[in-house]
């Protein structure tokens, strides 16, 4: 092995290490904001106030910082490669997430969730635990898989703690329906892809602008259920907070009746849903 190809590897491993602390000082800046913004969020109105600019600079400067590591990371594992003798290195290996280990050591598959794996998540994905963390608390809409049901529903739900090892919600039902077991509030575990935040309904800003015939999934009036429903019109264009939707499966009369449902109880149809 040359002393060259030695040198190149330790130069580009402590450009990874120089990004890597980059990272969490950016990440130390968007969460002083993220702070901000939840204590005051009234700040953004005053005149001035360039808060949202600026934590729009640092999530680009996270994102570069994210591309940049993992283009290091990868130079790095093709100058590895590359010097590296061939054929098998050590014991078996199998894949957990997204982690190699090495086949029976237990701490190791332990350590893959405590708190340091989690330091080294690039920005953006630290920055999406902890937004799921700050939606305890919050009205969100989760999809479950109720008893005795043959498919998955969507229901309006209560964050009740995230976790951010397992990237688990625990959330309550606070009304589950007419069809449950028992009249008792249900809890549940879900992952993070089960569940999508509502728009803040303090803020009209942050529901989308949703065109006409967009399929979204929109609570249905006088119920805690989300079902597949098409934009009619949608509430910028009506200057109300409101959307006017058609839910699928609503027909009366054998038309489908426009219903208003408020902006915070409408969020984008997932990517590869059935409802």
């Amino acid at each position: 092995m040359a002393s060259s190809d030695i040198a190149a590897i330790l130069e580009n491993s402590k450009e990874l290490d120089r990004l890597r602390k980059d990272q969490e000082e950016i990440l130390l800046e968007i969460n002083k904001l993220h702070k901000k913004l939840q204590t005051t969020p009234e700040v953004v109105e005053k005149p001035g106030d360039n808060s949202l600019a600026r934590l729009k600079v640092l999530y680009t400067q996270a994102k570069d910082l994210s591309d940049s590591e993992a283009n290091i990371s990868n130079l790095l594992i093709s100058q590895l490669d590359a010097v590296l003798p061939p054929g098998p290195q050590g014991q078996p290996r199998r894949r957990i997430g997204k982690v190699c280990v090495t086949e029976g050591n237990e701490q190791r598959r332990k350590r893959v969730k405590t708190e340091s794996d989690i330091s080294r998540l690039t920005p953006s994905m630290r920055n999406q635990l902890e937004a799921c963390a700050g939606l305890k608390g919050e009205q969100v809409a989760a999809r479950v898989t109720p008893r005795n049901a043959e498919k998955d529903e969507w229901f309006v739900v209560k964050v009740i703690h995230f976790d951010k090892e397992t990237k688990e919600f625990e959330v309550l039902d606070e009304e589950p329906g007419d069809d449950e077991d028992s009249s008792g509030q249900r809890q549940y575990k879900l992952p993070m892809g089960n569940i999508i935040p509502f728009p803040k309904s303090n803020d009209l800003s942050s529901a989308p602008d949703f065109p006409p015939g967009k399929h979204v999934l929109a609570v249905y009036p006088g119920t805690t259920a989300l079902y597949k429903a098409t934009v009619v019109h949608g509430h910028r264009k009506r200057k109300t907070d409101d959307y006017v939707l058609e839910f699928d499966d609503d027909e009366e009369d054998g038309s489908l009746p426009q219903r208003t449902v408020p902006f915070h109880k409408v969020v984008p149809m997932p990517e590869g849903h059935r409802p």
